[in-house]
């Protein structure tokens, strides 16, 4: 069953009849939302309000000593961060339409459905989460600042991007919506997860599923569990991850790989908060935040008819895309200290002092295997190391030397990220730059030396030496 965040305000009824007031307090609490308060006179909501602030309110139209009517301006003026769902009856839908103009946030007809009221509630909270979400990001990307810097201790970096989203991974650790990790692989999406979930403050376990692999009956079961006799085998009942994770957050990896049977249960489980244990019909909720993650490009999977659209749109509330290493250099000086010490540690080694060059080295190569590609390379270096200067050849043997590392990384590159590798097809060397500035100066001056030899800055006799050079090969 949902809970609320414990930083949330509660929620607050105002109705003159009080077994109205029960019922709906009783429809909340059954839902999930516990935090809900009441009052029965409309006389006392404006300085209820100014002494205790609340998430939302629910308000009767009409009630004896202040209508509805009267009290929604003065809310809407004194607490426009409030939002406000109306309670009214068939024939005032003119009075609706005039107060949603005017600043009301939703409308239910009485009797109200108590599906409509809980899904009405529910909008009203997302609403409040995604503006106090925005209002913390917008506060901590100006001061800079990091609530819970030990949170993101295990992500070595000083780039600004990564900055950037430690900040606005704190802001949406908060809330109880999914979050799309996405990332090449090695990134790090995992320990953006765990992060997450340190955050938040959720008092249950972190449980992580790679769902890759699974078909749709192994992913119920891993993820749903299964009752006794649900299939040949099933001798004990079994309780999922799901179940695992209550209280606590589910990290779901490569949940690009989901065939159509079990994204359909997700999106159930996402929405609903409910899911099926395999071979039972009875419901069962759940409590638990979901985390996911993946290295494909879902739109594009979109387009193929490999992912549902639903599902899509559902999953991407909060996006974080972690960049590549290669896009972020100045952390790989940061990573290759970092992993030094942890592999010394770990082989029970003192740690080894690199070459000046190898953060050099490192720094031209692509990493298609990102931080976790950069860990394995250093890990090995140090398993090999001996005594002295930690040897570059492991890193070599891998990376090649500082010439086929910059080619490798332009082949990898995409399109005009390198003008000369656009040309070339790699990084060329000098002689190959001459060769190609000579051959189209010669076409623009239409095979005139003097007038190539001006346009590349050279006269027309050391333009004739250097073409008699190439011709013969020497």
């Amino acid at each position: 069953m949902q809970q609320l965040s414990n930083s949330r305000k509660p929620v607050l009824l105002v109705d003159d009849e009080e077994h109205i007031l029960n019922t709906y307090k009783l429809i909340l609490r059954g839902s999930g939302i516990e935090d809900v308060l009441t009052l029965n006179d409309s006389r006392e909501v404006l300085s209820f309000l100014a002494a205790r602030p609340v998430e939302v309110i629910v308000l009767d139209l009409h009630m004896p000593h202040v209508s509805g009517l009267e009290l929604l301006p003065k809310i809407i003026m004194d607490f426009p961060q409030v939002p406000v769902i109306l309670v009214t009856a068939n024939d005032e839908i003119e009075t609706v339409v005039a107060c949603m103009k005017a600043g009301a946030f939703d409308y239910m007809v009485k009797p109200v459905d108590s599906d409509r009221l809980v899904g009405s509630l529910r909008k009203a909270l997302d609403h409040c989460d995604l503006s106090n979400e925005l209002s913390s990001l917008k506060e901590r990307l100006l001061s800079d600042n990091l609530e819970h810097p030990a949170a993101f201790a295990a992500i070595v970096s000083g780039n600004k991007k990564m900055r950037a989203l430690f900040q606005y991974a704190e802001v949406v650790a908060a809330t109880r919506q999914p979050i799309m990790i996405t990332g090449e692989t090695g990134v790090g999406k995992e320990l953006f997860a765990r992060a997450i979930h340190e955050v938040s403050g959720s008092k249950g376990d972190f449980v992580a599923l790679n769902v890759a692999g699974l078909d749709d009956n192994m992913f119920s079961d891993t993820l749903f569990g299964h009752k006794k006799g649900a299939f040949t085998g099933a001798d004990q009942a079994r309780e999922g991850l799901i179940s695992r994770a209550g209280g606590g957050t589910l990290f779901l990896d490569e949940i690009g790989d989901l065939n159509e049977s079990s994204q359909i249960k997700l999106l159930r489980l996402l929405q609903e908060k409910e899911y099926y244990p395999v071979g039972s019909d009875m419901v069962q909720k759940s409590d638990a935040r979901v985390l996911l993650a993946t290295n494909r490009d879902l739109k594009k999977l979109i387009s193929e008819g490999k992912f549902r659209n639903d599902l899509y749109f559902r999953l991407c509330t909060h996006l974080i895309n972690i960049p590549p290493l290669r896009e972020r250099a100045e952390d790989i000086p940061l990573l290759l200290d970092h992993f030094l010490y942890v592999a010394a540690n770990a082989l029970n080694k003192k740690k080894p002092t690199p070459p000046a060059e190898l953060a050099t080295l490192l720094s031209i190569y692509c990493f298609p295997g990102n931080v976790r590609e950069l860990e394995a390379l250093v890990f090995d270096a140090v398993t090999r190391h001996t005594s002295g200067i930690l040897s570059m050849e492991s890193f070599r043997a891998v990376i090649g030397d500082e010439r086929s590392a910059v080619q490798t990384a332009s082949h990898q590159s995409s399109s005009g990220e390198n003008e000369l590798s656009a040309i070339f097809g790699h990084f060329p060397t000098i002689d190959e730059v001459e060769e190609y500035m000579i051959a189209e100066a010669m076409k623009l001056a239409k095979g005139n030396q003097g007038i190539a030899g001006n346009l590349l800055g050279m006269g027309r006799q050391t333009l004739n030496k250097r073409l008699k050079t190439k011709s013969t090969g020497e």
